[in-house]
């Protein structure tokens, strides 16, 4: 059977446009042959609506965009879509909805199936808005049967007892997989470990695009009987393509055995990463209507990585970055920056503090002389500057801070804390030096060397430098945060992260929704 692949990037709640994207999809499958086509899991109202969905004018809308998909795909190949459905189940304080596949042929939106594995871990709360769904039963499509999963369907691994089990005995040929599983590193060889364990042919197909922290990374596949691969679409961006279920292997890239089971051998960890936060950073701005970025271009690896990313995403006329010497910054830094910015062809500004920073002080006097303060009043001051620029000139002020700062706290609230988005917050300091090392490697090396080998510093007073062995003590804080522990240090410092714009997530367990530890605790 010739099933299509559909990957499409919706947005939450933008019902019209993503009812668009699946019919432009499907007119695509139309044209290579398609018996089947498959959308991801959510599509028409996207993922993940969270509260919206107790919203009953919201959910009736979604209702009324499913049929209006189905009428308008009347003499399509019959087409499996996500959506939400209504459980008939009334409970107190809660929609009483399905996370549902339908299948959309004739005019009409069949009910196919209900999610019934709903997570309830790290960022996924789908118990808060869903019903867990009964077993269903085979569908017959194009003379054969074909049973339908979503996503944690296939993930559970009492899986022998739940879904998959379930189908095949009902007779089904093949398994189709619809998801919105998000990216973090290594998911990839995760999903194929978990889809070939049903041992039958399964296609997979996932959500594309970032939605707020949650970046979707795409890579639908198809897997005959044997497991092996019959076509991988590509990551981080919109694709449809066609296969010929149960037909000869046209793998487009070579797998072999790891202890989780399957890795690409072409796998690049840096470039997927970066591919990663430029989606995040490129469809935060587009999806919420935000042209320009801005961002403090200090000197230091940090700020470098984040600005090759945002000239990257967003296109270099878009963005502008500031340098905001201080009487404690190495004339380098500000050097480095303007060689940065020329290499990326972005608008860069040079503001200097010391009017500011000495008016400050003569202001508040006493005030400054004890602890950090004179120290954080800079960062606070040149956040201040960023936001003029903000102000001025529209866009939104990209936060430069990474995981390991985060982590222990050292950084400055209302400082340099400051920004709607956070595209490197998940990633630890050294996880930063091994991005920009790659960037040098396959950008032509626009990040001057200064950036990369001079010792971290925030130049907040004469000679500072980081007061950390980074390489040393941020995998160890890494592994702290990965297993929801912490120490004395990340406690105190559980009140700062709450002032965060919003992070990309790249990793397991990020600093965001999926991490709910309360500030006062014993």
């Amino acid at each position: 059977m010739k099933v299509t692949l559909a990957q499409v990037n919706p947005t939450v709640a933008d019902l019209a446009g993503n009812v668009a994207r699946c019919i432009e999809a499907v007119e695509t499958a139309v044209a290579q042959g398609a018996e089947l086509v498959v959308l991801p899991e959510m599509v028409v109202p996207g993922y993940p609506p969270r509260d919206i969905l107790f919203d009953n004018s919201f959910t009736e809308a979604v209702f009324e965009a499913t049929h209006d998909l189905a009428t308008q795909l009347r003499g399509a190949p019959p087409t499996l879509a996500g959506t939400v459905t209504a459980s008939g189940q009334h409970l107190p304080h809660h929609p009483g909805l399905y996370n549902a596949a339908v299948l959309l042929h004739g005019g009409t939106a069949q009910f196919v199936a209900a999610k019934r594995l709903l997570p309830t871990y790290d960022v996924f709360y789908e118990a808060r808005w869903f019903m867990p769904g009964s077993p269903s039963s085979p569908v017959t499509v194009a003379g054969h049967r074909v049973g339908v999963l979503i996503c944690e369907d296939l993930w559970d691994k009492g899986y022998n007892q739940h879904p998959p089990a379930d189908l095949l005995e009902a007779g089904a040929e093949l398994l189709i997989s619809i998801s919105a599983s998000p990216y973090r590193r290594g998911t990839l060889t995760q999903r194929l470990y978990h889809m070939r364990r049903p041992q039958c042919p399964l296609v997979y197909v996932n959500l594309v695009g970032a939605n707020d922290e949650l970046i979707f990374d795409g890579r639908s596949f198809a897997l005959n009987a044997d497991g092996e691969v019959l076509t991988l679409l590509p990551g981080f961006e919109e694709a449809v393509q066609t296969v010929e279920v149960g037909g000869g292997r046209i793998a487009n890239c070579e797998l072999r055995i790891t202890d989780y089971g399957l890795r690409i051998t072409d796998y690049d960890p840096e470039e997927e990463v970066f591919q990663a936060l430029m989606l995040g950073v490129r469809d935060f701005a587009r999806k919420n209507g935000i042209r320009r970025a801005v961002l403090g271009l200090s000197g230091g690896v940090d700020s470098a990585v984040v600005a090759v990313i945002a000239a990257e995403a967003l296109g270099a006329a878009n963005v502008t970055a500031v340098a905001i010497p201080s009487r404690y910054s190495d004339p380098r830094s500000t050097g480095s920056a303007r060689e940065l910015a020329e290499a990326l062809g972005i608008h860069f500004e040079v503001v200097e503090l010391e009017s500011l920073h000495a008016a400050t002080e003569d202001l508040l006097g006493d005030l400054l002389t004890h602890g950090t303060a004179a120290e954080n009043v800079q960062a606070r001051l040149r956040a201040i500057i960023l936001m003029a620029f903000v102000n001025h000139y529209g866009g939104m002020l990209l936060n430069t801070s990474n995981k390991t700062e985060l982590t222990v706290g050292y950084s400055t609230l209302y400082g340099d804390m400051a920004g709607s988005l956070c595209p490197i917050a998940d990633l630890t300091k050294p996880e930063v030096y091994a991005l920009a090392a790659w960037i040098q490697t396959t950008r032509g090396a626009p990040i001057p060397a200064f950036m990369i080998e001079r010792p971290p510093s925030a130049e907040l007073k004469p000679d500072q430098v980081d007061p950390f062995d980074y390489p040393k003590i941020s995998p160890l804080l890494e592994q702290l945060v990965q297993e929801n522990r912490s120490n004395t240090a990340i406690r105190r410092a559980e009140h700062k992260r709450w002032h965060m714009g919003v992070i990309l997530k790249v990793s397991e367990k990020a600093f965001g929704t999926g991490r709910m530890i309360p500030i006062t605790r014993r």
